[in-house]
């Protein structure tokens, strides 16, 4: 068996870079003298769900990401082996003296799997796109991550931090700012803005949200993307997905000619699938399944914790605008039982939602900690008369930051019924809209969920959970709203780190939420495997990935 944690990993991908980088030696085309060999290989990477959709501008679930990280990319990407902003579609790139704008040179002789030209033309209609989605298909879309990064869309554009993109020749694009953003371009390593083809998007009405796919509203574009990355997309059955190696792809293509992406809703069945060879890998090792994989001599190959699992308050439900009874929720959780029980070992405990290596991360944030006498004395305190408050968890799924929803779910509710609350479950299977329930206005009064971050920045979960109101929470501290504002736009440095460790001190006093673990996530492996690009964002492209022969 072999352990392989990426302890240097996360650290190195906190660096930022505002430089222009030459690329490096992977970023190009293969040379003329040493030609690679073509892909032959069939790869089954087992996953603990299917996709939301395939148009990742309009959805941000991990495994709708990891296919489309696949097909698709942005201008910036993250180099595997440091962690920092490498070129990807873009070669080079600049930051303007004001802070207001970035130049990008693209990426020359590449194109769309559908034959259309990635060009300067291309990369505005992509932005101008996002900018200009309509009420409707927010609506239908609330977890949509232009609107976290850049605030507000055309009808609103006073509010947003995104002003523009001009086309600057065939290959230069600019895009510019309504005021400084330091995490703009590590915000463009997300995969809600890798490039799609205008082409297909237009012809496949990519902002018609028009039929239901795994409970979500998606287009006709969702279900067949079409990008400039290493793998096509081939087709989407009940049982897999499967993507096709590009001939045409600029960079390396590495050894896998066909991949496939196969769900199983539960660690069992992940691991029974792994162990009589049906897949050569899967994602989101449970505590329960450790041993077992360790047993058989299974490679285990573990990512830095990267994740915040949490316990969602919907201060639209009456007894939860008091601060008293949310107090009391986080009185009544014992997180340390939580994690012993259902955790991989080193999952630490959660007082705030930016993980401990993260900039920002506030060491002296308030905890109230685990005290169901005192939770017991507030409720009191509070008036709560025992109003049936509704619990909603996921069935089916197994998330980096929820291993075992259904048996968290009753150990939490456990401990709440204890102190007093009366408790209402409200299970929901993943795959009949769970996301979409419990991220829009509604009544949940309580659920469980969490965020893996995507970009190395404290925005990337502050910003995103807490910087404007959501139907999620209802939370609306207009001044911790002024505040991540204020701290996205300071230069990296100890101001910036001291208003975001004030932001998290400032959050956790209010409890919005409940934060319980930064988990331990883990990938389990074959032997037929020989290297595998663990990453702590989850940003795995499987041309890096190396078989045996």
């Amino acid at each position: 068996m072999t352990l392989q944690i990426g302890a240097g990993l996360l650290a190195l991908a906190l660096s930022s870079c505002t430089a222009a980088p030459a690329p490096s030696p992977s970023s190009g085309t293969p040379t003329a003298s040493t030609p690679a060999a073509v892909p032959d290989k069939t790869f089954n990477f087992g996953t603990p769900a299917m996709p939301l959709g395939l148009d990742p501008a309009l959805i941000n679930d991990s495994e709708s990401y990891r296919v489309t990280r696949q097909v698709m990319e942005g201008l910036v990407g993250i180099d595997p082996s440091t962690g920092q902003l490498a070129p990807l579609l873009a070669t080079e790139w600049s930051e303007g003296e004001d802070g207001l704008s970035y130049a990008f040179t693209l990426r020359e002789k590449v194109t769309f799997h559908d034959g259309t030209a990635f060009n300067a033309a291309a990369v505005c209609s992509n932005f101008n796109r996002w900018f200009t989605f309509s009420p409707a298909v927010r609506k239908q879309a609330p977890g949509i991550m232009f609107k976290s990064v850049f605030k507000s869309f055309s009808d609103n554009a006073s509010l947003s931090l995104y002003k523009g993109c001009a086309v600057q020749g065939t290959h230069g694009v600019k895009i510019s700012l309504t005021r400084p953003f330091t995490g703009f371009l590590q915000a463009l390593t997300l995969p809600a803005f890798a490039m799609s083809s205008p082409t297909a998007l237009q012809k496949q009405k990519a902002n018609v949200l028009d039929r239901t796919l795994e409970g979500q509203a998606v287009s006709e574009y969702a279900t067949h993307p079409v990008g400039t990355g290493p793998f096509v997309f081939g087709t989407w059955a009940k049982d897999r997905i499967t993507l096709k190696s590009y001939a045409g792809y600029w960079g390396e293509r590495g050894q896998i000619a066909t991949l496939n992406f196969v769900p199983f809703d539960h660690p069992q069945t992940r691991l029974d699938a792994l162990l009589n060879g049906r897949i050569d890998g899967y994602d989101l090792v449970t505590a329960g399944t450790f041993d077992p994989l360790v047993k058989h001599g299974m490679q285990i190959v573990q990512r830095d914790p990267f994740s915040v699992m949490y316990l969602g308050i919907n201060q639209a439900a009456a007894p939860l605008q008091k601060l008293e009874v949310r107090q009391a929720i986080e009185l009544a959780i014992d997180k340390e039982s939580l994690i012993r029980k259902f955790f991989m070992d080193n999952t630490a405990q959660a007082s705030q939602f930016v993980p401990p290596k993260l900039s920002g991360f506030n060491n002296n944030a308030p905890s109230l900690g685990y005290n169901p006498d005192k939770a017991k004395q507030l409720l009191a305190k509070a008036g709560y008369k025992g109003e049936p408050l509704k619990f909603y968890y996921p069935l089916n799924v197994t998330r980096s930051y929820l291993p075992t929803p259904e048996k968290i779910y009753a150990e939490i509710s456990r401990q709440l019924t204890a102190v007093g609350f009366n408790i209402r479950p409200v299970p929901v299977d993943w795959e009949d809209g769970y996301l979409q329930k419990v991220q829009s206005p509604g009544d949940h009064a309580l659920h469980l969920l969490g965020w893996n971050g995507v970009y190395s920045d404290p925005d990337n979960f502050v910003g995103t959970l807490f910087g404007e109101r959501r139907g999620e929470f209802a939370y609306n501290d207009a001044q911790v709203f002024s505040k991540i504002d204020r701290a996205r736009g300071l230069p990296e440095g100890p101001e910036r780190n001291a208003q975001y460790e004030t932001i998290n001190a400032q959050i956790a006093a209010t409890v919005p939420a409940v934060p319980i673990a930064f988990p331990i996530s883990a990938l389990a492996l074959s032997d037929r495997v020989e290297k595998y690009p663990a990453s702590p964002v989850l940003n795995e492209v499987f041309t890096n990935v190396r078989l045996k022969s």
